[in-house]
């Protein structure tokens, strides 16, 4: 599978170029300059229909940069991409995981799509994680460890898995 296939493993330039950005103010700690200066950061995806926003920084380069992540971590949730039993595993995803383990911290450039990519996975192996596991060569622990670093992540599976008479994952 290509890393492009998902938007969420669009680089942050490509998918922010293809966003509409809304500059805003918001409330909260900074002074004078949050309060007078638009540096908040809408993005929204016209293709997904999926959105993010950061606030939380006084640069708008920062805010931007924050929304950009948090808007490839909601495309990872929101957005599925097929793919089948056959398609291997992206270059990227063979990078980060070797002897079953994958090695990425959830604060990393390359989480959300790692992070979709697993989803992916899951939802063509029918909420069966260790059927994802095994055509993406992990663990099923590295698999649960990796969607527990997004908690939505492990709710919409856990979600998902109950609603088919699955047993949750703890």
């Amino acid at each position: 599978m290509p890393d492009s296939r998902h938007p969420a493993a669009l680089p942050p330039d490509i998918l922010h170029a293809r966003c509409q950005e809304t500059r805003t103010r918001r409330s909260g700690p900074g002074g004078q300059h949050r309060n007078k200066v638009e540096t908040a950061i809408v993005l929204f995806d016209p293709q997904t229909e999926i959105s993010a926003e950061a606030s939380e920084r006084r640069s708008q380069n920062d805010n931007r940069r924050m929304a950009i992540f948090r808007l490839r971590l909601n495309l990872a949730l929101g957005f599925r991409t097929e793919i089948s039993e056959t398609d291997h595993p992206s270059e990227l995803w063979t990078t980060r995981c070797r002897n079953g383990r994958i090695s990425i911290n959830p604060s990393h450039d390359d989480f959300p799509s790692l992070l979709a990519e697993a989803l992916d996975r899951i939802v063509a192996s029918e909420w069966d994680v260790s059927a994802a596991a095994e055509q993406l060569h992990a663990s099923t622990s590295q698999i649960i460890r990796l969607l527990k670093h997004e908690p939505r992540a492990m709710t919409l599976v856990n979600r998902e898995r109950q609603q088919r008479d699955m047993r949750p994952y703890k």
